[in-house]
Parts: structure tokens; sequence; C-alpha cells
């Protein structure tokens, strides 16, 4: 009901306001439709409705200023938002780099690997015997991986017994 009274008091100022041909500034507006509010319901002579309608004033302005904080909010979050997707992708791209240089290390590791097997597979076993000895054990033991089983035993039997027993234990996990 006193929605309905301050609805029907409100358009009326407004009319009234536009009728005199006045134009206002939103603070303006809102300073004549307070005061012709406060007039009219002076008229009905109920303080109780005066403050109400005050309160109720104070309370609109309220809101706006915490709709417009809440539109900086959104426009902040908007702008954070594109920031974030920007770094995503930007972080994608060095992710994808990254992969793209650890795939290019693994074939250049896989290259090198195969042309040792070429090289060591065309040697005599004591030579071969005597060169994987040296290398790394990883090494050694994915080179004898791509040998033939009869070249691999004959360069274990003419290998140190030490680095023989070594190697064969690794060789053996790695076939599993």
């Amino acid at each position: 009901m006193k929605n309905v009274i301050m609805f029907i008091l409100s358009m009326g100022l407004a009319f009234n306001l536009y009728a005199e041909g006045k134009t206002y500034t939103q603070e303006e507006f809102d300073q004549a439709v307070r005061a012709k509010v406060e007039e009219q319901l002076k008229k009905v002579h109920s303080e109780n409705l005066v403050s109400f309608s005050n309160e109720l004033l104070k309370k609109e302005e309220v809101l706006n200023l915490k709709e417009v904080e809440l539109k900086k909010r959104e426009d902040q979050l908007q702008m954070n938002n594109g920031d974030l997707t920007k770094k995503i992708v930007d972080f994608q791209d060095k992710q994808n780099k990254l992969i793209g240089c650890m795939d290019d290390i693994d074939s250049q590791k896989k290259k090198r690997v195969d042309h040792m097997v070429d090289a060591v597979s065309g040697m005599r076993p004591q030579n071969a015997a005597d060169v994987l000895s040296v290398q790394e054990p990883e090494i050694s033991v994915q080179i004898l991986g791509q040998l033939p089983s009869e070249k691999v035993s004959k360069i274990f039997n003419l290998m140190d017994k030490e680095i023989s027993a070594r190697l064969q234990k690794q060789y053996l996990f790695m076939k599993k």
C-alpha cells in the first residue's frame, strides 16, 4: 500500500516537473523529488509516512551506490578474465615449445643410438666389447638391445666380468 502511494506521488511529481518544462540533472531531480514527496506527505499529516519515505529514499541511494560498485567489480572481473585467458594461451604456447624441444632431444638421442648400433654391429665382438665397456651403461644397454642375440652374447663373454654382469642385469630388465 505504501509502495503504491509512493509510486503515485513520484509519478505526479514527475508529471508536474515535466509540465513546468525544466530540465534537471539527476541530482537536482532527486532533490526535487524528495522535496515534493515531503511536501505531499506533510499535507497528509503523517510523520510516519515522511520518515518512511525518507528512509526509502536513503535505501534507494545506497542500492544505487552498490549497483555502481557491482558494475565496477564486474568490469574488473572481465579485465582479469581477459588477462588470465591471455596468460593461459601464453603458457600453452611455451608448454608446446618445451614439448617440441624434448621431442627433438629424444629423436636426436635415438639417431645417435641408431648410429652407434650400426657402428657396433659392423665391429668385431672384442672391439664392440671394448667400446661398450666404457660407454654409459644406459646407452650400452640400448645399443645391445638393438643388436642380434648371438652378437650380444659374444660381446658379453668378451667384456670384463663385473661390467658384463652389471650390463646383463640392466639388459634383462630392459627386455621385460
